[in-house]
This record gives C-alpha cells, sequence and structure tokens, in this order.
C-alpha cells in the first residue's frame, strides 16, 4: 500500500438514524423561520422537503453570522470562513456532528448540488457587510448603495437567485432554459422584499432602491426616512411592475421542473405574488405596519397546492 493511500482521511458515512435526527433538526429550523418558504416545502415529497429544509437551515446559519451586529464585520467575515470550511470538510465526506452539516453533506450529493452555488448562497449573505458604513453614533449613514438597477440585480442574484438555482436542483428538470428562469423568478422574490421591507431597511441605513430609479421620481434616500407616501408611492408602483414582468419567468418555470415538486414551486410564487398584490392593494404603504400574508390566507394557497398534488 501506497503512502499516499495510507493516509488518506477516513470517508465518513453517517448512519440512517444520524441522518434522520439531522434532517428533523433541519426541519425544525425551517418551520421556526422559514415564514413563506416553508409552506412550499410541505407540498414536496419528503426525500426533496428534507434537502430543502437542509439547505434552509445552512442559509440559515450564515444568516445568523453575518447579522450578528455583536461582534465587528471582520468577526463575522472570519466566522463565515470558518464556518464554509467546515461546510467544505463536511461536504469532502471528513466526520462533523453538526446536523446541519451532516444533512446538508446527503442532501448535496443526493441531488448533486453544485459546490459553487452553496459557496455563492454563504457569500451572498455577507454581501451587506461589504457595503454596510461605519456607524459613527447612533444613527446609520443613509446612503444608497446602488446607482443603477443592473447594480440590485447583480445583489438580488446573489442573495436570491442563487437560491432559485439550487432549489431547482432537489426539484429536478431536465430543460436547461429552467435556469435563467428560476434566477429571474427570485429576482421577483427579492424585489418584492425590497419593497416590503423599506423601512426596516431604512432604520438599519440600508437603501436597496436604485439612485437613477428615486432620481425619476424627484427622490433621495432622505425621503425614505421621513416618508410622504404620495411622493413615494409612484416609485414603489414601478418597482412592483418590475416584479411582476419577473414573475412571468416563475409561470413558465413550473412546467419545466419535475412533476412532483411542480405544486411547491405553485405554493412559493403564489404566496410571493400575493404578498406583493397586497403590497399594492394597501396602496403601498410599507411604514406604517409590516405588510405579509396572514396564516389563514397562505394556508388558503397550501391548500390549493396539495389538491395540484393530487390532480
Amino acid at each position: 500500500m501506497s503512502t499516499a493511500v495510507g493516509n488518506a482521511p477516513v470517508q465518513f458515512s453517517p448512519t440512517r438514524s444520524q441522518l434522520d435526527v439531522a434532517y428533523s433538526v433541519c426541519r425544525h429550523i425551517a418551520r421556526s423561520a422559514a415564514k413563506n418558504f416553508y409552506y412550499g416545502f410541505l407540498v414536496l415529497p419528503q426525500r426533496k422537503r428534507n434537502a430543502l429544509s437542509a439547505v434552509y437551515a445552512f442559509m440559515r446559519r450564515c444568516d445568523d453570522i453575518t447579522d450578528d451586529s455583536t461582534i465587528s464585520p471582520d468577526d463575522r467575515r472570519n466566522k463565515l470562513a470558518e464556518w464554509l470550511d467546515k461546510v467544505h470538510r463536511a461536504l469532502a465526506s471528513l466526520p462533523t456532528d453538526d446536523p446541519v452539516l451532516l444533512a446538508l453533506a446527503d442532501a448535496q450529493r443526493r441531488y448533486q448540488i453544485p459546490l459553487g452555488l452553496l459557496d455563492q448562497l454563504a457569500y451572498g449573505t455577507a454581501a451587506d457587510l461589504d457595503q454596510d458604513p461605519p456607524q459613527l453614533g447612533p444613527y446609520p449613514p443613509l446612503v444608497p448603495r446602488y446607482q443603477r438597477f443592473e447594480e440590485l440585480r447583480q445583489y438580488c442574484y446573489g442573495v436570491a437567485s442563487v437560491v432559485g438555482l439550487v432549489c431547482i436542483r432537489i426539484f429536478g428538470y431536465r430543460d436547461p432554459a429552467a435556469e435563467p428562469l428560476a434566477e429571474r423568478c427570485g429576482l421577483a422574490f427579492q424585489l418584492t422584499n425590497i419593497i416590503r421591507d423599506i423601512k426596516e431597511d431604512v432604520a438599519m441605513g440600508r437603501v436597496y432602491l436604485p439612485v437613477e430609479d428615486m432620481t425619476e421620481f424627484g427622490l433621495s434616500a432622505a425621503d425614505l426616512a421621513y416618508p410622504d407616501l404620495a411622493r413615494i408611492r409612484p416609485l414603489l408602483a414601478m418597482e412592483a411592475d418590475r416584479a411582476r414582468e419577473y414573475y412571468r419567468a416563475g409561470e413558465e418555470l413550473i412546467p419545466l421542473v419535475n412533476e412532483d415538486s411542480q405544486p411547491a414551486l405553485w405554493v412559493l410564487i403564489t404566496i410571493y405574488r400575493r404578498l406583493l398584490e397586497k403590497i399594492a392593494l394597501r396602496q403601498f404603504d410599507v411604514f406604517s405596519e409590516r405588510v405579509q400574508l396572514t396564516t389563514r390566507e397562505k394556508l388558503s394557497i397550501l391548500g390549493k397546492g396539495f389538491l395540484r398534488r393530487m390532480l
């Protein structure tokens, strides 16, 4: 036996019971934190529901690291790098007792999720760290992040479109046209989130709406901090129309994924699309309170998703 073979690390293979526990932990994380996404998970076959829960739990861990305001941005970057090193070791079949990593490694092998996409998911959560200005006083400075929509689109790719690309690996597809459609669908989701979360983002000094869009309507970042809804409404209506265009990609994507996953994708798209329309019905007042679908509204959509699965 050669020295190289003799020194090769032993490939770790978790038992069925270990994986069952690991996936149970990930499902609990998804159920607790994925307020909209988890409804789509429920319509999937169990093996695919488990895999998406593992990916979500991985993303949640990345988010928790990069959102930890108790430590400096540099420390958060270092912690994220350490976490990714553990991820890479687990995906290389090295031993781990972390249930999220056990489940993620199993899902990655089962559905052949490219490692590069998982890295992009992690780095996407750190995108804000690279742009958050230093907070020198009690209120963070309000500086727009993007001059043009194309720059915002690149940000949305890293935090949302990549999620779509991972999801369709688990859903299953054969036509490569599914990939750009998944990217555009993720962009629709993220634009919806940006519109809904303007108030919370401004409080953190984050302005995602492009300068060129605000300028078109005679607005600046400062106008979002002390909003005059009558002036801001046309801007948000334009961004909503842009999101609606991207939701059309979701409609085209549904028939391209495997049949057993089509109802789940329909549920996800319908929940986010309905959220956007609820915002529009409220005349884009995202400042007086957070707009969201009620549990009853989401359960109604979920029920229709189960009917689609049965037919």
